[in-house]
C-alpha cells in the first residue's frame, strides 16, 4: 500500500519497496511559480526526513501538457531589476535543496521540459523520456540569460549543441538530442513511466546507506562550478529584465497562451 503526501503542486506516493513517485501537477502547463519553488523546497525537506523513500521518480499526470512548462510568465509582468533579484534570492533558497536530495532521482518525461524544467531534469540522476518530448531554453526570447549552460556542461553535453539551444531558444525533440547523452532512454510515450519505475525498483533493492553515500559522492564529483555559472547568469538577467523588448516578449507569450486555451 502506498503512503501519500501532498506538497502543493507535488503529490508523493511512496510504495512499500521504497520507490516514491512524485507527480507535478499545476494545470494547464505545469508552469513554475514562486509557490511551486516553495513546494520544491518542502518536498526536499520531507525526503530528507523520510527513511522509507529510497528512490524518487518525478513525473507529471498522463494528460499534462508539459512535464514542466518553465517559469510562470504571469509573474514576469512589470518585472524590474529589483524584483528580479528578489525572485532569484527566493529561488536560490529552494533549488539547491532539490539538487542536494540524497536519494537517486529519475525524471520520467512525457511532454515538454522548458526553461527551469530543463534545469530540474538535469538535476535528476537519470532521465527516461518519450521520443516526442521537447526541450527548450527560451530565455533568449525574453531578453534574458538562461542558466542551463553550466549544468549541461557538467552533464558533458556537446558544447556546440548547448550553444545552439541557448542562442536559438527553439524546442528540440528528444530524438534530436538523443546523441548528446542527456538521456538514459528515449522510448515511446507509453513506455516512459513503466521503464522509469522498473529502474527505480531495481535501485531500491540496494542498501540505503550505500545509495545515499553514492548520491553524495556524485554530487561531490559534480562540484559547484555549474551553480556558480547559474548565479552569474542571474546577475546578467537582472540587468536585462527592464529592457522594453523583454516586457513585450512576456506579454506576447501570455497572449499566445490565452488564444491556445480559448481555441
Amino acid at each position: 500500500m502506498a503512503t501519500r503526501h501532498v506538497f502543493g503542486a507535488f503529490t508523493l506516493e511512496v510504495n512499500d519497496n521504497g520507490v516514491c513517485v512524485a507527480t507535478f501537477s499545476r494545470p494547464p502547463v505545469n508552469a513554475v511559480s514562486l509557490s511551486v519553488y516553495e513546494d520544491i523546497g518542502h518536498l526536499a525537506d520531507h525526503v530528507a526526513t523520510d527513511s522509507q523513500i529510497r528512490v524518487i521518480v518525478i513525473s507529471a499526470p498522463d494528460d499534462a501538457r508539459a512535464w514542466c512548462g518553465g517559469a510562470d510568465l504571469n509573474e514576469f509582468k512589470g518585472m524590474t531589476a529589483a524584483k528580479r533579484k528578489e525572485r532569484y534570492q527566493f529561488i536560490n533558497e529552494q533549488l539547491p535543496r532539490f539538487h542536494r536530495i540524497d536519494r537517486p532521482m529519475i525524471a520520467a518525461i512525457r511532454g515538454a521540459a522548458i526553461g527551469v524544467g530543463v534545469m530540474l531534469a538535469g538535476m535528476c540522476d537519470m532521465r527516461v523520456v518519450s521520443e516526442d518530448s521537447r526541450f527548450a531554453c527560451p530565455e533568449v526570447d525574453y531578453g534574458l540569460v538562461g542558466g542551463s549552460a553550466g549544468l549541461f556542461a557538467t552533464l558533458r553535453m556537446p558544447e556546440a549543441k548547448v550553444r545552439e539551444m541557448v542562442y536559438t531558444g527553439r524546442a528540440f525533440t528528444a530524438r534530436e538530442l538523443e546523441s548528446t547523452g542527456l538521456f538514459n532512454y528515449v522510448v515511446p510515450r507509453a513506455a516512459v513511466l513503466p521503464l522509469a519505475l522498473d529502474m527505480a525498483a531495481k535501485i531500491a533493492e540496494k542498501s540505503m546507506p550505500t545509495l545515499r553515500a553514492r548520491k553524495q559522492a556524485s554530487l561531490s564529483w559534480e562540484g559547484s562550478e555549474w551553480m556558480d555559472a547559474y548565479l552569474e547568469s542571474q546577475d546578467m538577467s537582472s540587468t536585462l529584465v527592464e529592457q522594453p523588448e523583454s516586457e513585450a516578449a512576456v506579454i506576447a507569450a501570455l497572449k499566445r497562451g490565452s488564444r491556445r486555451a480559448a481555441s
